[in-house]
């Protein structure tokens, strides 16, 4: 399984909220530049819905306010996990389902 934070720029393109980045090599952003542009080709195909759509659809089902966002592939299958602290600091992952919205996993880190 591949993980790739999503930069700052293409957040914010998406979406004007709060998010951590992390530093890359220059390979690792040849890696990411890829993945992001795999990630944009899927939501114009329809596979997966915008990230900005997603986060309509779950923000208030989430445990607190969303502090990172990654997109992976797994499988073959695309899967948006969300990075969230809750009101008393505890942070989870939360695994959603990029094409309903659903929520499939819920873990405390």
């Amino acid at each position: 399984m591949r993980k790739r934070p999503l930069t700052a720029g293409l957040i914010l393109a998406l979406l004007a909220a709060p998010v951590s980045v992390s530093p890359v090599s220059a390979h690792d952003h040849d890696h990411e530049r890829h993945d992001h542009d795999e990630a944009r080709l899927a939501v114009q195909r329809g596979e997966i819905r915008p990230l900005a759509e997603l986060l309509s659809m779950v923000r208030d089902k989430l445990p607190g306010e969303i502090t990172g966002v990654e997109i992976e592939r797994h499988h073959g299958q695309w899967l948006y996990e969300f990075i969230v602290v809750d009101k008393a600091g505890r942070m989870y992952e939360v695994h959603v389902d990029p094409q309903s919205g659903e929520i499939r996993k819920t873990r405390e880190k």
